[in-house]
């Protein structure tokens, strides 16, 4: 493959080389002396196989030796040569250098031999620029992953805080209602049963009056409690965790569960995703010999969805209660129901939001 790197360092390095040629008139003009080292040249910068490129410098080294004027060009070779796997078979360049010493100038002898020091220093910097350019690079690289990685650990985390100050929030409201029944609901119970006393005992007409007053006071009070109460809990219904609970307690099968709602659907659809749930469970031990089912909640921009599949083979596939019930629920919602029983039984529901 044809590497463009290096391609001015080696046009400073041939025009350098061929000034120098062109001015020994000793050696003579041939064209072949300047066209066979900058053919070699390029084929180093071309194949990467380093068998090649030692066949190409040994064959160069052994061209100097019989064409003395060639070694001038050595400095634009000594740019490849140097630099691959089996760098030391090339010292053996120093043979033809010594035969040219004897039909040339100590001059030109210390230029070419300053200019390969050259060349090899430029080709060494240059592979310390792309061992650097590409340390930086995996630095890059690795910095780019942990950014990802600790972004998605955020993200985790904080939707985890989000969780858990959810399941807090719905504890608190549990808690509340529970106090509030057990307390408050009591006292009001007591005293709605001691007015009731009291209007029976009674004989004045006039107090009589004024305690059945009281007692629809209290038992409108008493209502009004049990209401809040009733709304509390059934707002703090955790739907995730009521599908965790009835799988635990589902032990016919392995069950893959998978939840992705992200935000909290009205409590009526809250009951009715748990009833289809259990009542497609329920049918899974009754009429199925599968092993293995599937239930994934998913919440989309537009509606809500609900897989449940298994991989038997349903022995009555028939519209029973269970399945009716279940039709009459998602038609409440304007929803849609589909039944697959092909490969296993798979009930798939899709529950439009803006009728939630």
């Amino acid at each position: 493959m044809l590497n463009y790197s290096g391609l001015l360092e080696k046009a400073i390095l041939f025009v350098s080389s061929m000034i120098i040629y062109l001015s020994q008139p000793d050696f003579g003009v041939s064209v072949a002396v300047v066209l066979v080292p900058v053919i070699i040249s390029g084929f180093l910068s071309y194949f990467d196989d380093e068998r090649v490129k030692i066949i190409l410098t040994t064959g160069f080294s052994v061209l100097c030796c019989f064409v003395p004027a060639a070694v001038i060009f050595m400095p634009l070779i000594a740019y490849d040569m140097l630099f691959n796997k089996f760098r030391y078979i090339n010292l053996l360049a120093v043979i033809p250098l010594i035969h040219f010493s004897k039909s040339s100038s100590v001059l030109v002898l210390s230029i070419v031999i300053i200019m390969i020091t050259f060349s090899i220093l430029i080709r060494w910097h240059l592979n310390m620029q792309k061992q650097l350019h590409r340390k930086i690079n995996e630095l890059g690289d690795e910095a780019r992953e942990m950014s990802i990685k600790l972004k998605k650990q955020n993200i985790e985390l904080i939707e985890k805080q989000d969780n858990e100050l959810y399941l807090a929030t719905l504890n608190e409201r549990n808690r509340i209602a529970r106090d509030i029944h057990d307390s408050v609901g009591h006292l009001l119970s007591s005293a709605i049963l001691q007015a009731g006393a009291l209007i029976t005992v009674s004989r004045d007409e006039q107090v009589k009056t004024h305690l059945k007053e009281l007692n629809e006071t209290l038992s409108q009070a008493m209502n009004s409690i049990r209401a809040s109460v009733h709304k509390i809990y059934e707002e703090s219904i955790d739907l995730d965790m009521q599908i965790r609970e009835l799988i635990k307690k589902f032990t016919f099968c392995e069950v893959n569960y998978d939840y992705n709602m992200y935000g909290d659907p009205d409590k009526r659809l809250k009951y009715t995703f748990i009833s289809i749930i259990k009542e497609a469970l329920s049918n899974v031990m009754r009429h199925s010999d599968a092993t293995k089912v599937t239930i994934a909640l998913n919440e989309h921009p537009a509606l809500y969805q609900l897989i449940i599949k298994d991989n038997g083979k349903a022995k009555n596939t028939g519209n029973g209660l269970g399945l009716t019930n279940m039709i009459d629920r998602v038609n409440s919602f304007n929803g849609n129901i589909n039944i697959n029983t092909e490969n296993g039984f798979e009930i798939f529901i899709s529950i439009p939001k803006k009728t939630t």
